[in-house]
């Protein structure tokens, strides 16, 4: 595959969503494990406190997953850029499940 088709390559719709959901997924089971921990929330926070870092994220996570199916093409090149591909995958994703965490908790578990 040449250069020339990796960046005019169709999208295919359904393997976007399946990584989307799969960087979701695991973006929603780690936030879920670590809002099990709270067993007595400050009473100063809002009621449905919990809200927003169970969206915000897996939108993060799922963000992550479309990224990693952009560099796809890239993957599949070989060698190094295969190299390259997954290692930029995997760092983007965990930056952006950090600063998805930071944001979600901001205000309540994070100060």
């Amino acid at each position: 595959m040449t250069q020339g088709n990796i960046l005019t390559s169709p999208i295919r719709p359904s393997a976007l969503v399946i990584r989307m959901l799969i960087g979701a997924g695991i973006g929603l089971v780690l936030i879920g494990l670590f809002l099990s921990g709270v067993n007595h929330p400050n009473p100063a926070w809002p009621k449905y406190w919990m809200a927003r870092p169970l969206i915000i994220v897996p939108l993060a996570g799922a963000t992550g997953g479309a990224i990693s199916y952009f560099l796809d093409g890239l993957r599949q090149q070989g060698g190094w850029k295969m190299f390259a591909a997954i290692t930029l995958s995997l760092v983007i994703y965990l930056i952006g499940l950090f600063m998805g965490t930071v944001l979600g908790l901001d205000g309540t578990l994070w100060n």
